[in-house]
């Protein structure tokens, strides 16, 4: 794979084969963004775990304490008084049928977060073929399926993130922008690893937390020392 010039002069700043602490990766992936737009930084976490047993299945979400970065664009699926609710929580669209036929019939897409109450999921179901390979799809552990419209929209404005395993065994998740900084990074990177390793399934054997790597959008990977974790 070829590289660009500004990928190889930020490789040279790491150190191969190194386990950096938190703090130190962090500004390590700071200090490698060097694209002209606000990189994201990211991270990727390999678990002990089998994706393919039910009873390993790694799933949840998170509030970041100093957000994405990112102005996030809220769909809430409800009717009745909900719809009120959600939009005066900030929710950008919020109504029911609508909704779904535009997605359905439309392709329309312009939504980062798809929120929905119990009482649609039967119409929100039509959408898993669409959605679901999007990892839109509304789910009750990620506090997306709720009678709440007004907490769950609150909360996906203020930075809340979904993590999830995919096929590989791998969590990927963005934990703000460049521009927010080592420190502010730092307390993102925490909260979101304090929530997978609460998330430890209990048929999980052995090593939980197998490696993690931090990186901006086109920045090298930098490996963290997760050892204080403990799992």
């Amino acid at each position: 794979m070829k590289h660009g010039k500004n990928y190889i002069e930020s490789s040279k700043l790491v150190e191969r084969g190194k386990l950096y602490d938190v703090q130190e990766s962090l500004e390590l992936a700071v200090k490698t963004s060097k694209a002209k737009f606000d990189e994201t930084v990211e991270i990727h976490v390999r678990l002990g775990v089998d994706s393919r047993h039910a009873d390993q299945q790694v799933r949840g979400a998170v509030v970041l304490p100093n957000g994405t970065g990112k102005d996030v664009k809220v769909l809430v699926i409800c009717k009745g008084d909900n719809v009120d609710k959600a939009l005066e929580a900030g929710a950008d669209f919020a109504g029911s049928d609508e909704y779904v036929q535009k997605i359905q019939g439309e392709g329309w897409m312009d939504f980062d977060v798809v929120i929905a109450t119990p009482d649609m999921m039967g119409v929100v179901g039509r959408l898993g073929k669409v959605l679901g390979p999007r990892g839109l799809m509304p789910s009750p552990k990620a506090g997306t399926v709720t009678p709440d419209v007004s907490k769950a929209v609150s909360e996906a404005k203020a930075g809340k993130i979904e993590y999830r395993l995919d096929k590989t065994n791998i969590i990927h998740c963005p934990i703000g922008k460049a521009s927010f900084g080592a420190e502010k990074l730092s307390e993102n990177f925490e909260a979101l690893m304090g929530a997978i390793v609460k998330a430890k399934p209990a048929a999980a054997k052995g090593q939980y937390i197998k490696s993690c790597v931090v990186s901006s959008t086109m920045g090298p990977g930098i490996k963290v020392n997760t050892g204080k974790y403990g799992v």
